[in-house]
């Protein structure tokens, strides 16, 4: 008897969670992770990462969702191709020893607003280190794609991270450690299956 209700939970479990847990994956023509520092005091330049990965849901505790993107390092975009050829290089990046980056969530904390605003901690690996992250989340629009038609859902996240500790000081202070990040991302369900 013992071993049926033990059965019998770990079965209410697993349906608990398949009721209030949805994968939902990012779109990557609208999803992308763009970095901003200081140059000499002169300037804020900017560049831009694509990215894709999956967000696990749950729709009754935003606390228990998991994030799990994957930043393709090779998709840099600054504007100046010049700029982008040497942040590619072993000066920076090495890109081509490590061709992504990938951010893992550990925690989710500080739940605002019904799910709307919330810290998500995690740990970001660039550059072949990883390093402890948190980002301030706000989830925007939640509705079918006009488009589409799919389940789709907005965030916009922030952080700040030190380029040094990552193996990446070249330049250090001049051009700032100090690294803004602005996340947008735009997640969807998988498409209904078709009798």
């Amino acid at each position: 008897m013992k071993k049926l209700l033990i059965l019998l939970a770990t079965f209410s479990s697993l349906t608990y969670a398949a009721e209030t847990t949805s994968v939902y994956t990012l779109d990557n023509t609208h999803s992308f992770v763009e970095f901003n520092y200081n140059h000499f005091g002169y300037s804020n330049p900017s560049g831009k990462w694509l990215a894709n990965g999956t967000i696990n849901l749950d729709d009754k505790d935003v606390a228990k969702s998991k994030v799990d993107i994957t930043i393709q390092v090779e998709s840099i975009v600054t504007g100046v191709p010049a700029l982008d050829h040497h942040l590619l290089s072993a000066d920076f990046f090495d890109a081509e020893k490590y061709p992504t980056a990938t951010f893992v969530s550990s925690k989710i904390t500080d739940v605002k607003h019904k799910g709307k605003s919330f810290k998500l901690v995690g740990d970001l690996t660039l550059h072949g280190v990883t390093k402890p992250v948190t980002l301030d989340v706000v989830a925007n629009e939640h509705k079918p794609n006009p488009m589409s038609q799919r389940d789709t859902i907005g965030y916009s996240a922030t952080g700040l991270i030190k380029r040094s500790d990552f193996g990446l000081g070249m330049f250090v202070p001049a051009v700032s450690d100090d690294v803004k990040l602005n996340i947008q991302l735009e997640v969807r369900l998988p498409k209904p299956q078709t009798k």
